[in-house]
Protein backbone atom coordinates (compact mmCIF):
# COMPACT_ATOMS: atom_id res chain seq x y z
CA UNK A 1 0.00 0.00 0.00
CA UNK A 2 1.39 3.23 -1.03
CA UNK A 3 0.79 7.08 0.12
CA UNK A 4 -2.09 7.61 -2.66
CA UNK A 5 -3.36 3.96 -0.85
CA UNK A 6 -3.51 5.84 2.41
CA UNK A 7 -4.61 9.38 1.61
CA UNK A 8 -7.75 7.06 -0.06
CA UNK A 9 -8.42 5.39 2.45
CA UNK A 10 -8.39 8.40 4.96
CA UNK A 11 -10.65 10.23 3.13
CA UNK A 12 -12.78 7.35 2.80
CA UNK A 13 -12.69 6.80 6.74
CA UNK A 14 -13.84 10.06 6.93
CA UNK A 15 -16.81 10.24 4.43
CA UNK A 16 -17.61 7.00 2.39
CA UNK A 17 -19.85 8.71 0.06
CA UNK A 18 -17.19 10.89 -1.41
CA UNK A 19 -16.86 10.28 -4.85
CA UNK A 20 -14.28 8.62 -7.57
CA UNK A 21 -14.40 12.45 -9.16
CA UNK A 22 -13.74 14.34 -6.09
CA UNK A 23 -10.99 11.98 -4.95
CA UNK A 24 -9.43 11.81 -8.05
CA UNK A 25 -9.58 16.26 -8.00
CA UNK A 26 -8.14 16.20 -4.46
CA UNK A 27 -4.83 13.86 -4.92
CA UNK A 28 -4.99 14.94 -8.20
CA UNK A 29 -4.50 12.21 -10.34
CA UNK A 30 -6.96 10.61 -12.76
CA UNK A 31 -10.20 9.01 -12.00
CA UNK A 32 -9.92 5.59 -13.42
CA UNK A 33 -6.57 5.66 -11.24
CA UNK A 34 -8.94 6.21 -8.01
CA UNK A 35 -11.36 3.79 -9.37
CA UNK A 36 -8.61 1.00 -9.72
CA UNK A 37 -7.39 1.98 -6.29
CA UNK A 38 -10.29 1.35 -4.83
CA UNK A 39 -11.26 -1.85 -6.80
CA UNK A 40 -8.25 -3.20 -5.49
CA UNK A 41 -8.29 -2.56 -2.25
CA UNK A 42 -11.78 -4.02 -1.97
CA UNK A 43 -10.73 -6.93 -3.32
CA UNK A 44 -7.68 -7.72 -1.10
CA UNK A 45 -9.68 -7.09 1.97
CA UNK A 46 -8.87 -3.74 3.16
CA UNK A 47 -11.87 -2.08 2.50
CA UNK A 48 -14.33 -4.25 3.52
CA UNK A 49 -17.65 -2.19 2.70
CA UNK A 50 -18.83 1.50 2.47
CA UNK A 51 -21.55 3.23 5.00
CA UNK A 52 -23.01 5.87 6.51
CA UNK A 53 -22.74 7.58 9.55
CA UNK A 54 -25.94 8.74 11.10
CA UNK A 55 -26.14 12.14 12.39
CA UNK A 56 -27.13 13.39 15.72
CA UNK A 57 -30.50 14.23 15.12
CA UNK A 58 -30.52 10.41 13.74
CA UNK A 59 -29.08 9.12 16.26
CA UNK A 60 -30.81 10.82 19.01
CA UNK A 61 -33.64 8.87 18.36
CA UNK A 62 -31.77 5.44 18.94
CA UNK A 63 -32.33 3.50 21.96
CA UNK A 64 -29.13 1.68 22.55
CA UNK A 65 -28.36 -1.28 25.19
CA UNK A 66 -25.82 -3.63 25.44
CA UNK A 67 -26.74 -7.49 26.38
CA UNK A 68 -24.86 -9.48 28.53
CA UNK A 69 -25.43 -13.18 26.50
CA UNK A 70 -25.05 -15.88 28.40
CA UNK A 71 -25.23 -19.48 26.36
CA UNK A 72 -25.21 -23.27 26.70
CA UNK A 73 -22.18 -25.23 26.47
CA UNK A 74 -20.57 -25.69 22.71
CA UNK A 75 -23.62 -23.23 21.65
CA UNK A 76 -22.04 -19.93 21.18
CA UNK A 77 -21.27 -20.30 17.28
CA UNK A 78 -24.91 -21.37 16.35
CA UNK A 79 -26.38 -18.53 18.70
CA UNK A 80 -24.07 -16.13 16.61
CA UNK A 81 -24.97 -17.13 13.48
CA UNK A 82 -28.99 -16.78 14.60
CA UNK A 83 -28.29 -13.45 16.17
CA UNK A 84 -26.91 -12.23 12.66
CA UNK A 85 -30.94 -11.85 11.66
CA UNK A 86 -32.22 -9.85 13.94
CA UNK A 87 -31.51 -6.23 12.68
CA UNK A 88 -31.93 -4.58 15.71
CA UNK A 89 -28.38 -5.56 17.04
CA UNK A 90 -25.65 -4.24 15.70
CA UNK A 91 -22.62 -5.86 17.16
CA UNK A 92 -21.89 -9.18 18.64
CA UNK A 93 -18.45 -10.02 20.28
CA UNK A 94 -17.00 -12.50 22.31
CA UNK A 95 -15.69 -12.16 25.64
CA UNK A 96 -14.08 -13.53 28.68
CA UNK A 97 -14.68 -14.45 31.98
CA UNK A 98 -18.65 -15.71 32.81
CA UNK A 99 -20.16 -13.97 29.84
CA UNK A 100 -20.26 -15.64 26.53
CA UNK A 101 -21.35 -12.66 24.28
CA UNK A 102 -21.85 -9.03 24.07
CA UNK A 103 -24.04 -7.61 22.09
CA UNK A 104 -25.44 -3.96 21.09
CA UNK A 105 -28.63 -3.25 20.07
CA UNK A 106 -30.13 -0.05 18.78
CA UNK A 107 -33.84 0.49 19.03
CA UNK A 108 -36.32 3.61 18.32
CA UNK A 109 -38.15 2.64 21.60
CA UNK A 110 -38.35 0.71 24.33
CA UNK A 111 -40.68 -1.49 23.24
CA UNK A 112 -38.45 -2.47 20.50
CA UNK A 113 -35.53 -3.32 22.84
CA UNK A 114 -37.93 -5.14 24.50
CA UNK A 115 -38.92 -7.17 21.50
CA UNK A 116 -35.66 -7.42 20.34
CA UNK A 117 -34.48 -8.66 23.82
CA UNK A 118 -37.00 -11.55 24.11
CA UNK A 119 -36.11 -12.31 20.10
CA UNK A 120 -32.26 -12.88 22.08
CA UNK A 121 -33.81 -14.86 25.13
CA UNK A 122 -35.75 -17.27 22.81
CA UNK A 123 -32.76 -17.79 20.76
CA UNK A 124 -31.47 -21.94 20.74
CA UNK A 125 -28.75 -22.02 22.94
CA UNK A 126 -28.95 -19.20 24.59
CA UNK A 127 -29.34 -19.74 28.92
CA UNK A 128 -29.77 -16.21 30.22
CA UNK A 129 -29.40 -12.29 29.14
CA UNK A 130 -28.70 -9.26 30.80
CA UNK A 131 -29.61 -6.01 29.51
CA UNK A 132 -28.12 -2.57 30.34
CA UNK A 133 -29.74 -0.05 28.67
CA UNK A 134 -27.40 3.33 28.03
CA UNK A 135 -29.31 6.20 29.49
CA UNK A 136 -26.94 9.34 28.05
CA UNK A 137 -23.62 9.16 26.16
CA UNK A 138 -20.86 11.04 28.22
CA UNK A 139 -18.47 10.57 24.61
CA UNK A 140 -17.92 8.36 21.95
CA UNK A 141 -14.41 7.76 19.79
CA UNK A 142 -16.37 5.93 17.21
CA UNK A 143 -18.21 8.80 16.15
Amino acid sequence: MDDLDQKILAAMATDSSTSVSRLARRFKVARSTVQARLEKLETNGTIAGYTIKLGDVALARRIKATVLIYCEPRATIGVVGKLKSIPDIEMVATSTGRVDLIAQIACATTEEIDQTLDQITATNGVQDIESLVHLSVKFDRSI
